[in-house]
């Protein structure tokens, strides 16, 4: 039997369509973004670092005896916990235990992390920020409203994810050397100890 030109499918789900609007917010993000092509002079190839998903590394070394690429990797496999990585290099171990001792690199805090200072908001304007970023302060939980198109805070404020609005570094961002593998011995050396937590804590996918 032909459908009748009458009929329309009613949908019954509250749920709004957000393909479109979805979309256009994605644009928007990536129009933030910046895209970086460099090029290197005098590059020294001593060095690979690799920083991937833990099974497929695994994998790649062999996780047994008659699967691995090279005597005793397996024993490295089974040491790919967590964030982690592999940096295979002909540099001696003691340069390489020095470069990573020394770089450091100061960045924002997140939740769980020890503050190393106190940072509150005092009540008043917010002229730093645009009036169209007032919803993200609000997402925050942050008592501000907008009073003749200025972001104004209502009361005091604490909060970890404010410092990385106002610019405060208060994490420190550093490579520890766990193991090292040397590709002519026959163990795999014992590195830093690991943690309780780090010991539990399930391998990446």
């Amino acid at each position: 039997m032909p459908k009748s030109k009458r009929d329309k499918k009613v949908s019954l789900t509250k749920t709004a369509k957000k393909g479109l609007e979805l979309k256009q917010n994605l644009i928007e993000e990536l129009w933030k973004c910046y895209l970086f092509i460099f090029s290197v002079a005098n590059m020294r190839n001593n060095s690979w670092m690799f920083f991937g998903k833990n099974k497929v590394m695994m994998v790649a070394l062999g996780q047994s005896p008659p699967d691995e690429n090279k005597d005793n990797l397996h024993h490295v496999s089974k040491r790919l916990r967590g964030e982690v990585g592999l940096l295979f290099t002909n540099r001696t171990k003691e340069e390489v235990n020095e470069w990573f001792t020394k770089y450091t690199e100061m960045d924002y805090a997140r939740a769980g992390n020890k503050a190393a200072f106190t940072a509150s908001l005092d009540s008043g304007p917010l002229e730093q920020f645009p009036h169209s970023m007032e919803p993200q302060l609000t997402q925050l939980a942050l008592p501000t409203a907008l009073k003749r198109g200025v972001v104004t805070l209502l009361s005091n404020y604490e909060q970890a994810r404010v410092p990385k609005l106002f610019g405060y570094e208060m994490a420190e961002f550093k490579v520890t050397i766990k193991y090292i593998f040397q590709q002519m011995g026959d163990d795999l050396p014992e590195g830093a100890s690991e943690s309780a937590e780090e010991s539990d804590s399930e391998d990446n996918d």
